[in-house]
């Protein structure tokens, strides 16, 4: 009887111990699913702080050097959407004009043939208006006529070709401030290492991240700029061959008009 009860007391401690122990696993678990949760919604604050940042960001990292560079984008992208709309055939060769200019060039009616030109200001009638200036029926002088053109295309034509040079600065001057910039945070993050020693990694990783953004906004900048200011002068180039080309045939239908007066 007395082994029976002892038996049955053992049954009963064992059931509250398996019970204590399930207890106490079952706390521990939800503890380390406590502190997990902690850990994740530390991570989650902490995450976009050491991974990706926003322009915004970056454009603080990069320092003072950054502004320049913002500058300098701007004004890049300001000459780029100019040349887009300014260097194309149509406003600066006025074909349509010419056409007409060349009608009146063959009857003789300069009169009409520098109204044309005055009523279409665009850069070939502004070239052919000043030639038509030196006509003079009575006493033609085809070489005056032909210095006065080439004056005039000299002046009229360097005026869009500036504004595409631009480009050339503004990819010229972008790697090199942004090189100026991955100088200055190098310079920072020795200092960092000379006063702190190597154990600052923060502050190191700051200054580095400073120098590594400027240079490749400096690039990032620089590249189009350089790519679009060849663009346009090709373009460009084509379109000023047109126009000798088309001043020269004025001319020659002028001297032809004369002789076979």
């Amino acid at each position: 009887m007395k082994i029976k009860k002892f038996r049955l007391l053992q049954s009963y401690l064992a059931i509250a111990l398996i019970a204590a122990v399930t207890l106490v696993i079952t706390q521990d678990l939800r503890a380390q699913d406590e502190v997990a949760t902690e850990v994740d919604e530390v991570a989650e604050e902490v995450a976009p702080a050491g991974g990706e940042k926003s322009l915004l960001d970056m454009f603080k990292a990069g320092g003072w050097a950054m502004y320049p560079l913002g500058l300098l984008s701007i004004g890049g992208f300001g000459l780029i959407v100019y040349n887009f709309m300014a260097v194309k055939p149509g406003p600066i060769l006025r074909v349509d004009v010419a056409d007409q200019i060349d009608t009146a060039l063959q009857n003789l009616d300069i009169a009409k043939a520098k109204a044309y030109c005055d009523e279409n200001p665009a850069p070939l009638t502004t070239i052919v208006h000043a030639g038509l200036s030196r006509v003079d029926l009575n006493d033609y002088n085809p070489e005056q006529v032909k210095e006065a053109v080439e004056e005039a295309s000299a002046e009229e034509l360097a005026g869009p070709y500036v504004l595409i040079n631009y480009l050339s600065v503004v990819g010229s001057l972008s790697p090199m401030v942004g090189l100026l910039g991955t100088v200055s945070g190098m310079v920072k993050a020795f200092n960092v290492i000379e006063a702190e020693g190597a154990g600052s990694a923060q502050a190191l990783a700051g200054n580095i991240s400073e120098a590594l953004i400027t240079t490749a906004t400096g690039m990032i900048i620089g590249i189009p700029a350089m790519f679009f200011f060849f663009f346009f002068k090709n373009r460009y180039g084509k379109i000023t061959s047109r126009v000798g080309r088309i001043a020269g045939d004025l001319q020659f239908n002028l001297n032809t008009a004369i002789k076979n007066r």
